[in-house]
């Protein structure tokens, strides 16, 4: 499964992430990017077979009402570095890979940045 990152998301990180997580994308390339509206992007990334990356709340909250498809990994980083946010996704690839296998049913994976716990934050 692929990456789409929300626009909160700096478009840079796609070069940066090409390599672990290949078809990542940002919503400024698919042409969301004047969407504001998470209900627009939700089921674009469900039907388009990307997992969502963002900062916003609102992703998690729909995550947990709505289930997946898509699944959500919610970044608790605040106001990071596009740097510190490719070495957050890049330090925890192996979490992220088996949170977007077909066969596990979580619908949200939290990456904490402050956080040096790297066990399973997923719902």
């Amino acid at each position: 499964m692929k990456l789409l990152l929300d626009e909160n998301l700096s478009h840079r990180l796609v070069a940066r992430l090409a390599e672990a997580f290949p078809g990542t994308a940002s919503v400024h390339q698919v042409e969301l990017r004047s969407q504001s509206d998470d209900t627009v992007i939700w089921p674009y990334a469900a039907e388009q077979g990307f997992a969502i990356v963002s900062k916003d709340e609102d992703f998690r909250r729909l995550s947990l009402l709505r289930g997946y498809p898509p699944k959500v990994i919610w970044l608790v980083a605040g106001n990071a570095e596009t740097n510190q946010i490719a070495d957050l996704l890049l330090r925890h690839k192996d979490r992220i890979i088996t949170f977007l296998d077909e066969q596990n049913e979580d619908s949200l994976l939290i990456l904490n940045l402050n956080d040096s716990d790297t066990g399973p934050s997923t719902r």
